[in-house]
């Protein structure tokens, strides 16, 4: 449903060339390709680019190449695609505004841009305690923005923003443990289990079917270069 809406808002053109950047396994390069001409999948990782290749192997997409690359210094020629997309990526970036002017960059003039990301709400509290359990799942985070935070960076990198959509998924605590280290899962656990009643209820954290659950928080942006 989250994928689907990416493709709404970006709306695809049969003549467009796409750009998906952080593209991991390819899901948003694949789901994009039916509506434009070509798509480049960029990633910083081989290994999940080989898996890409094998899914667009397998279900024959045959307009899109994958390719290693940074998003914050893009190896494509200035005004050279219609459409930037970045799904659950932007959140490692080590430099948002430098990754936006990228993507500005590389957009034709009236380009659209469609992020999807980790986010949190406009609370300190949770904007705190997300941004430590995210570290302890994945060393490579940076850092999740609220919407507003979106709203500036995009608006200061040269876009029109045109859609501003917060979501929460409510998930299971093996979303930030499963695959973690010993260390980093007790820290998880520690700083969950010393959350008192007020907090707990902040981040709906409660058991459903057996499992603790807690809220994620999440941003969809829809821009147009200036």
């Amino acid at each position: 449903m989250v994928l689907s809406r990416v493709v709404e808002l970006a709306q695809p053109q049969p003549h467009w060339l796409a750009l998906d950047i952080g593209t991991g396994t390819g899901h948003t390069a694949f789901a994009i390709a039916p509506g434009v001409r070509w798509v480049f999948g960029l990633d910083l990782t081989p290994e999940m680019l080989a898996v890409a290749r094998k899914e667009q192997r397998l279900n024959g997409v045959l307009n899109v190449t994958f390719e290693v690359g940074d998003a914050q210094q893009l190896p494509y020629d200035d005004k050279r695609f219609d459409l930037v997309t970045c799904r659950r990526t932007a959140h490692h970036f080590t430099s948002i505004t430098q990754a936006l002017l990228e993507m500005k960059r590389v957009l034709v003039p009236g380009g659209r841009l469609v992020i999807d990301d980790r986010s949190v709400p406009e609370d300190d509290f949770i904007d705190g305690l997300m941004h430590e359990l995210d570290r302890w799942h994945d060393h490579s985070h940076v850092r999740q923005y609220r919407p507003s935070r979106w709203l500036r960076f995009l608006e200061q990198a040269g876009f029109a923003v045109y859609a501003v959509e917060p979501y929460v998924q409510h998930r299971p605590l093996t979303a930030f443990t499963e695959g973690v280290g010993a260390e980093d899962v007790a820290r998880i656990n520690a700083r969950l289990d010393g959350l008192d009643a007020d907090e707990r209820r902040a981040i709906d954290l409660r058991v459903v079917d057996g499992q603790p659950h807690l809220n994620h928080w999440y941003v969809m942006l829809c821009a147009n270069k200036l």
